[in-house]
């Protein structure tokens, strides 16, 4: 099977020769064990070694008193510790009591470690203050749409900074993506589904990595009672993708507590299944504060979820593509009009299916209120209007 490049394989590649652990975490199937697969294959050394830790029979190989032993139970799979010497380790978090073995074999023996797992939360807190700046922690998403194109065997020029993709847009360019961008907003970028070639078969790969969410990371690495009421706060979440979440209101609709909601939307953030957007703080009155607009991990998967409009996916998808530039907020002033994202706390965007004169007037005028003098529109349709940047060049 063809193995595609992703947008960390050139920094992963270049952790090869850093003495210092790597953690690869990320939401289940976004391709993070086909990255590692990539890594090891990158590794010219008789002295390294795979492991999937879901498997039971390779969690007991790290389960010694004596972690020297665990040398020799490696031994027995072909592995010899050598000069320079790598152990691949596949979801982590199915096995977090072997972290003071990691430990242990990489201050004593030198032994370089390429870790992945499916949690934020669980990965990055699992390993000790010791390790401080001896450890880094990697992303992974599923597919941003440049990747998408990689991974159908297209590619499309995109320009890097905002400025200059909405200065080079091409319309003959945006044409010929165009279909794809609509089965990008349709089937979403999980790299199973991206390289599915039947519709039929892509709603099945979609339910099916939902499923091994629920099945596998829900049931596993959470303590949850009332499984059934995140369930529902999934569907719930789902209808008001792009809008604020009031947890009172929330909380009240699914009969349980302020706190449980709460806990829930942690879990769904810190296992990358949401991301919730806190409002911009720039010290104008009378801007909201608080509440937060929740975006899923996936169109796709919020396709499979729900009948959502065509704008909350159009805005979700700019929001999955846009968040690789730096951090995002939304700004909203009472009861008055809001900017969809500021990026960087100094670039407003807003999202549109067309990019038109009014929307452009409207939001220059916001951004001059927040004395912002970058601006644009970001628009599903071509426009040549200045200012705007086509959803697909991203």
């Amino acid at each position: 099977m063809k193995i595609y490049d992703r947008r960390l394989s050139g920094q992963l590649f270049d952790e090869i020769k850093l003495p210092r652990l790597v953690i690869l975490t990320g939401m289940r199937q976004v391709g993070k064990t086909t990255l590692m697969r990539q890594v090891f294959r990158k590794i010219d050394s008789p002295h390294k070694i795979s492991l999937d830790l879901e498997n039971p029979l390779n969690q007991k190989i790290f389960e010694e008193e004596n972690f020297d032993n665990i040398l020799a139970n490696l031994a027995e799979l072909g592995f010899t510790a050598g000069k320079k010497s790598y152990i691949f380790l596949d979801e982590v978090q199915a096995a977090p009591n072997i972290v003071k073995a990691v430990k242990y074999l990489f201050d004593h023996y030198r032994i370089k470690f390429f870790l992945t797992g499916s949690s934020s939360f669980y990965l990055k807190n699992l390993f000790p203050e010791s390790l401080a700046g001896r450890k880094v922690v990697y992303e992974l998403f599923p597919l941003d749409f440049a990747e998408f194109l990689l991974f159908r065997q297209k590619q499309k020029k995109i320009n890097g900074k905002l400025s200059a993709k909405a200065k080079g847009k091409n319309k003959v360019s945006f044409e010929l993506y165009k279909k794809l961008f609509n089965e990008y907003l349709e089937f979403g970028g999980f790299p199973a589904v991206a390289l599915e070639p039947d519709r039929t078969r892509k709603k099945q790969v979609l339910e099916d990595i939902f499923k091994s969410y629920f099945e596998k990371d829900v049931k596993t690495l959470a303590d949850f009672h009332q499984l059934g009421k995140l369930r529902d706060l999934i569907l719930l979440l789902t209808g008001r993708a792009g809008s604020k979440m009031e947890i009172s209101k929330a909380a009240s609709e699914l009969g349980l507590s302020r706190e449980t909601v709460y806990s829930y939307l942690s879990f769904l953030e810190k296992t990358y299944f949401i991301y919730a957007v806190s409002p911009f703080s720039g010290g104008i009155d009378g801007e909201v504060r608080g509440a937060k607009k929740t975006y899923f991990c996936d169109t796709g998967l919020l396709n499979y979820l729900g009948r959502i409009p065509d704008g909350a996916i159009l805005e979700n998808a700019v929001f999955l593509n846009l968040k690789k530039y730096g951090s995002l907020n939304y700004y909203e002033k009472y009861k008055g009009p809001e900017i969809d994202f500021i990026l960087n706390k100094k670039i407003a965007c807003e999202v549109k299916t067309k990019g038109d004169n009014p929307d452009l007037k409207k939001l220059k005028r916001m951004a001059g209120i927040l004395r912002m003098k970058e601006y644009y529109l970001i628009a599903k349709d071509f426009s040549v209007l200045p200012h705007t940047i086509p959803a697909q060049d991203l």
